[in-house]
């Protein structure tokens, strides 16, 4: 009897050992995207926000492909130990209902951390449109239907949804453009081939400021702190609008609560700095933070919206 009781002393101190003791190495960080993007700039502030706490080195490992999904699965199929972690975005909430199938499940193969940040998209449209706001871009978009054209960074990306939900709340049709990469997209818009587009602000600050591009609103339901003059498009006429992209730390399930509420707690802290939203706000991004219940939440809602949006504007899953 007393070693059995001993046992159970031994497995139910055991998860809180593990959780005090990590991580007595270093800790990996992957970022399914190329260095240089926003994705990678987000994951090397989390990295240098988690290191100093945790004691250990956090190493960012750059897995681009397949929008994202080479790296959501090798996260997902990694031990779960805590020792490699995911920075996640808006993508991973689309690809579930823009892929036949995926190797790997979002909602039960990855284990949320904590929401970092959200990232707002700029409605912007060439100094040559004579539209001086949303609700004069809608009515010249009604009165040419499949006239206009926006750009996006491809298929299903966020920016071309965000352009899809402007046509079904607006009951307009403009023409989805893709283009391979946000730069070549934010050039295509600022030389006139597409009359709009939907831009991170980073990419839009040095062409508005040079009078390429006129900024019309932004995507979210609330305005950005880095352009709080533009409105929202919930503001500007369409109602109901909101769409923004996001990132977040996820890890692979199974990972043990403790290590997890341990990462969390440290992330929350750090995120809520001012130096670190400061630090996002030059990337055009709002600070926001979460428990891990709270964002797996988000995600959940984040897959469901997307589906319902995806169904509406008739893509079909490769």
């Amino acid at each position: 009897m007393a070693g059995v009781l001993a046992g159970i002393l031994a497995c139910t101190a055991a998860p809180a050992a593990v959780a005090q003791n990590y991580p007595v190495k270093p800790v990996r960080l992957v970022v399914g995207f190329t260095p240089g993007g926003v994705a990678d700039a987000v994951g090397r502030l989390v990295a240098h926000n988690l290191a100093e706490p945790l004691g250990q080195q956090v190493i960012v490992e750059n897995r681009g492909g397949a929008s994202g999904a080479i790296a959501y699965e090798m996260v997902a199929k990694s031990r779960p130990d805590g020792y490699t972690l995911l920075i996640i975005g808006a993508t991973a909430s689309v690809l579930p209902s823009l892929r036949i199938s995926l190797p790997y499940d979002v909602e039960r193969d990855l284990a949320p951390i904590a929401l970092v940040a959200t990232a707002p998209f700029v409605l912007t449209v060439h100094p040559s449109v004579p539209a001086r706001n949303v609700k004069e871009l809608v009515a010249l978009a009604r009165s040419m239907p499949g006239k206009l054209s926006y750009g996006s960074v491809g298929a299903g990306s966020p920016p071309h949804l965000m352009g899809g939900l402007f046509n079904l709340i607006g009951k307009v049709n403009i023409l989805h453009v893709p283009y391979k990469g946000g730069g070549a997209n934010a050039a295509a818009n600022a030389g006139g081939e597409i009359e709009m587009s939907f831009l991170s602000i980073p990419s839009l600050q040095p062409l508005f400021s040079a009078g390429r591009l006129r900024p019309l609103a932004v995507t979210s339901i609330k305005r950005s702190t880095s352009m709080p003059s533009l409105p929202t498009l919930d503001e500007a006429g369409l109602t109901g609008y909101d769409y923004a992209n996001w990132n977040g730390v996820v890890t692979a399930t199974g990972v043990p609560k403790e290590i997890v509420a341990r990462l969390n707690a440290v992330l929350v802290r750090a995120i809520e700095t001012a130096e670190t939203k400061e630090s996002l706000k030059r990337l055009g991004l709002e600070a926001l933070t979460s428990t891990p219940a709270q964002f797996a939440t988000y995600i959940q809602d984040e897959v469901r919206k997307n589906a319902g949006l995806i169904k509406a504007l008739g893509l079909q899953p490769q």
